[in-house]
């Protein structure tokens, strides 16, 4: 999503996730949920909110405009964001989580999972002190195929679905085989931390879906970490490994570091770029026709939702349940050269 020294603090984050699965560690409509835990009474309308924010690392590009947005709207309703950087740490962010429960200064909390289902058992104390949680951008907990909350009494859980990123990677990339009349389609697959859990549910989905089209066969991998430098190396050694590669398929970071690749092997217009997250080089690689298609993701939507949510509950003692913030996207979120003009960035990339 950025340079090197950004995109490997990024997960986002996810460089730890890596670490802690080799490690066996444990630790993007809306659809309606109104259960929620017995709390105090809701504070009054108006009346000053104090709310903390887990975030899994601030000074990265994808989140920035993710907490801009937040703090924007706790602004608006007298609301006060305490925010926790954890620096893509999930050990920190776990006792961050503990000691923004314990502290009793919080009305509310919002996570944003570095380890998803390590919060669970914390968020669900939280929940039973009558703190408000919302969960926002990963899952919290086991299943990666839905929004819908899976903890008991959580006021929202804003996300996007890795399988459908998955499922919508795969068809754009069956498209772009079948439009180029490549077979095979000889395919390089950019994951962004192999054994994260967010990595297994896309590449799982991917797989599934580009099995409707034979001719489609991955015979290259790699990692970005979601850096466009590291990408740029991948893809090289891919390259390299297989010279007749017809595409190359992975988050927006990696698929900048790949057209840089590209652009030194003197294959621009050789090899086709499919995406995800919608980032400002995405959208532009889109409409230029430099990348066939991307998927969108949209932080900023999430902050705002988010902290929307959280007011409600706080303030009306509502439950909003799950809220995908891509799903009113056009196309469902799936950017060709034919519709990027009606997509708007929401971090650069």
């Amino acid at each position: 999503m950025h340079s090197t020294s950004t995109g490997l603090r990024r997960y986002r984050r996810r460089a730890s996730l890596a670490a802690i699965a080799a490690a066996g560690l444990v630790l993007a409509a809306c659809s309606s949920s109104s259960s929620t835990a017995s709390s105090p009474a809701s504070p009054a309308a108006g009346k000053p909110l104090s709310i903390a924010y887990l975030s899994f690392a601030v000074e990265n590009s994808y989140d920035a405009p993710m907490l801009a947005a937040a703090e924007a709207v706790a602004a608006d309703n007298n609301a006060t964001l305490k925010v926790f950087d954890a620096n893509n740490n999930p050990q920190t962010q776990y006792s961050q989580l503990q000691d923004a429960i314990n502290s009793g200064q919080y009305q509310g909390i919002i996570v944003q999972p570095i380890f998803g289902t390590g919060l669970v058992s914390l968020v669900k104390q939280a929940i039973s002190k009558g703190i408000k949680v919302v969960n926002m951008d990963q899952i919290l907990g086991p299943d990666l195929s839905t929004d819908k909350p899976q903890v008991p009494g959580l006021s929202a859980n804003v996300t996007f679905v890795p399988t459908e990123i998955g499922t919508k990677l795969g068809s754009l990339v069956v498209q772009a085989c079948q439009s180029k009349n490549l077979n095979p389609c000889k395919v390089g697959y950019l994951y962004d931390i192999k054994a994260s859990a967010l990595d297994v549910a896309i590449h799982g989905a991917f797989t599934k879906a580009t099995a409707a089209d034979p001719s489609v066969k991955v015979v290259a991998e790699g990692q970005s970490f979601f850096s466009p430098t590291v990408g740029l190396t991948a893809v090289q050694n891919m390259l390299q490994a297989n010279p007749s590669l017809n595409l190359i398929v992975g988050s927006d970071q990696g698929i900048e570091g790949g057209a840089q690749a590209l652009t030194a092997a003197h294959k621009v217009g050789k090899v086709i770029l499919v995406g995800y997250g919608a980032s400002a080089a995405a959208l532009a690689g889109v409409a230029s026709g430099a990348w066939y298609g991307d998927v969108a993701q949209a932080p900023a939507s999430e902050g705002r939702l988010a902290v929307t949510a959280m007011i409600k509950a706080l303030r009306d003692g509502k439950s909003s349940g799950g809220i995908d913030p891509v799903a009113s996207l056009p196309n469902g979120g799936v950017v060709t050269k034919a519709n990027a003009s009606q997509f708007t960035a929401e971090w650069p990339g």
